[in-house]
């Protein structure tokens, strides 16, 4: 166990990321190390870090960014009602065992391990960290197929959700996003239209920088729109500006920024993760100085999906939750958790609130499936397997 990601050697951590089936930007030791020296995921802020490695004759064989967790905020699968039945019984629930990126609800790979005996001695060390630090539970998140045939082998109670991207159709790939608004029912195309021209009549444009093009001097306005987000919803901002310029040093490839302009001035913007090799791109943090209509819809979903389609990419992930997404033709597509939990009779009541909750959920995508935004079900729904 090491309190800090700093603690395994980043050629390893990076070496074994590359192994896994889904890797993503935020799990790379830069990402992870990031949040903790910029104060953004440390103890002070409820994050304690407690990383887990499995080594065998000087080599990492396996590892996983773990938590102890004071709270439930930053995490995007919600364990409130489970935290205030131990609060209503005069038990303590937190800690708690975390296994996730902070702030961070996008799916990929958690349990990064050489082989599969290594994944599951892995959980098991989960597991025995949570048994001998006396906590309530251990949890991990968004994590990919590999995982869960883990997890499934230690007999975790699982969890279903659903989230909502966009993906390219390899064998009819679009030419640009006019080619994505023919895709679409008339409505959805209509609507869309209506949208961006609002935001065209309102005198907006807007300016795209990429990697190192993003300077000193976006990063800032970026952050500043960032935390008017936070401050509309009376909340505190998660991420530092310190992080965003460790980011800015250390993985300027993985970044895109879109700035939106009135007036030759910069009223607003959206920033998305990207990972030229996989292809794929993350809808991340998004913010305005003032509102125009429609604007957040132009910056988070229709300014990215035009770059991602010119650029070649494959897949654009809009983040956690919200259905209205797939009148933007985004779909719904399977997301899961694993959990432990130590005592018996909490357990066993969680795993009956699961199962009526995966109940719920296949009547929701059914319903999903009867409001496909395409064109006789074009695209097909990725729903979520039970």
């Amino acid at each position: 166990m090491h309190p800090s990601v700093g603690d395994i050697a980043a050629e390893d951590w990076n070496r074994l990321l590359l192994r896994q089936a889904q890797p993503t930007p935020f799990m790379r030791h830069e990402y992870l190390l990031a949040l903790e020296a910029s104060g953004s995921a440390t103890a002070g802020t409820g994050w304690h870090p407690q990383f887990l490695s499995l080594e065998h004759e000087g080599r990492l064989r396996a590892a996983c960014a773990l938590y102890l967790k004071t709270h439930s905020y930053g995490e995007y699968v919600f364990d409130w009602s489970w935290a205030d039945a131990y609060r209503r019984h005069g038990l303590d629930y937190y800690p708690k065992a975390l296994g996730a990126v902070p702030f961070t609800p996008v799916p990929g790979s958690r349990l990064l391990a050489e082989d599969e005996p290594a994944r599951d001695l892995l959980v098991q060390g989960i597991e025995q960290l949570a048994r001998q630090a006396q906590l309530s539970s251990a949890h991990v998140l968004f994590f990919d197929e590999h995982d869960r045939a883990a997890f499934e082998r230690a007999g975790w109670m699982l969890r279903q959700g659903v989230q909502f991207h966009w993906q390219q159709d390899p064998a009819h790939p679009l030419a640009d996003f006019t080619a994505l608004l023919v895709s679409l029912q008339r409505d959805k195309r209509k609507k869309i239209q209506q949208e961006r021209r609002r935001v065209t009549d309102a005198g907006v444009s807007f300016s795209v920088h990429a990697g190192a093009a993003i300077d000193a001097a976006h990063w800032d306005f970026f952050h500043h729109c960032y935390t008017l987000t936070y401050r509309a919803h009376h909340s505190t901002p998660y991420l530092t500006r310190d992080f965003f310029a460790r980011m800015a040093r250390d993985m300027p490839e993985h970044w895109v920024l879109f700035t939106a302009h009135q007036d030759d001035a910069p009223i607003a913007c959206s920033l998305i993760a990207v990972d030229a090799a996989q292809r794929t791109a993350w809808g991340r943090y998004w913010g305005a100085t003032q509102y125009i209509p429609c604007l957040h819809f132009e910056a988070c979903y229709y300014q990215p999906l035009q770059w991602c389609i010119a650029n070649g990419y494959a897949r654009f992930e809009g983040g956690a939750q919200g259905e209205h997404k797939m009148a933007r033709g985004l779909l719904p597509v399977a997301t899961g958790s694993a959990h432990w939990v130590a005592e018996p009779r909490f357990a066993h009541a969680i795993a009956e609130a699961l199962a009526r909750e995966r109940e719920g959920i296949v009547q929701y995508v059914d319903e999903l499936r009867e409001h496909s935004p395409f064109k006789n079900d074009e695209g097909h729904l990725a729903v979520a397997p039970n």
